[in-house]
């Protein structure tokens, strides 16, 4: 009686690994988001994070140096918009980084003329409003804000997490991202910071990035997401003229863009918070 019962668990675990085996080979079937690729493989995640960056422009989107945006800004507040939308003109610089953010205004007694009358610079280390009095620090809410957000930009994740071995990458299947199929990517780094990515999966370009954090007074954890749109390539770059910015869900900040070049011969001054505000970038 007991060798037969035995006999039978043996046959029982032998029809439990080949099961498994079988559904291993099937992706919907799998244990977990994502299978272990065979050894020298990338993992599926891994494969259309390369894919992106291809599809973004390849080189020519990694070796960007600095670029220059123009457009229009509007606010939000639990949903509705603040009134107007100011022109901005950005300039930002990838190594040493750095970022000027100049708001025009357009005023005038009896001729409205373009106004540059405030600016905002941003170190590795903190932010600044420029004006005609001089410079002084942003609130400090702002500046987490900031670094929170340039922490899960698209550049950090390719450039800093895809390059640590130790970052997990897993793709999770398909998803609908404004009536768009996605497929998307999770990385999770040693220090378990997380972002999830959908990329678009007819052009493998990026159509959203989110990512949670914890709120050290409400101690309970917010879900920030940016989402791109409107791609046109430029200089060989495909860039996303419309960037949208939600907090939990809410829309919190919209952008368009109406010009934007890359390499351009920015000066130094243009970043250094302790220069006057009129720097005049070469070539404007």
């Amino acid at each position: 009686m007991k060798l037969r019962i035995l006999i039978a668990a043996v046959a029982l675990s032998a029809a439990t690994a080949q099961l498994q085996a079988q559904a291993y080979a099937i992706p919907s079937a799998q244990a977990g988001p994502e299978a272990q690729p065979p050894s020298g493989q990338l993992s599926k995640g891994r494969a259309l994070m390369k894919e992106m960056v291809q599809a973004l422009g390849g080189d020519a989107w990694l070796n960007r140096k600095n670029w220059v945006f123009e457009g229009r800004a509007a606010t939000f507040y639990k949903g509705q918009p603040h009134e107007g939308a100011p022109q901005f003109e950005e300039y930002y610089r990838a190594k040493p980084f750095a970022e000027r953010v100049i708001v025009i205004t357009h005023s005038g007694v009896f001729i409205a003329t373009n106004h540059r009358d405030i600016a905002e610079i941003w170190t590795p280390d903190n932010g600044y409003e420029l004006t005609y009095k001089g410079k002084k620090p942003l609130p400090e809410k702002d500046v987490q804000d900031y670094m929170r957000r340039r922490a899960h930009s698209l550049d950090a994740i390719v450039r800093d997490w895809l390059s640590k071995p130790d970052t997990i990458v897993t793709y999770e299947g398909t998803n609908m991202v404004n009536r768009r199929l996605a497929e998307q990517v999770s990385l999770i780094t040693a220090q378990d910071d997380a972002v999830t990515m959908e990329l678009e999966e007819s052009t493998h370009l990026p159509l959203s990035i989110s990512f949670k954090w914890h709120d050290p007074v409400y101690q309970d954890f917010n879900t920030d997401e940016i989402q791109y749109d409107d791609y046109h390539e430029v200089q060989g770059i495909q860039t996303p003229y419309a960037v949208t910015y939600l907090h939990n869900g809410d829309m919190t900040q919209q952008r368009f863009f109406t010009k934007i070049a890359y390499n351009q011969d920015l000066p130094d001054e243009l970043f250094n918070p302790d220069a006057p505000l009129n720097v005049k970038t070469k070539g404007k």
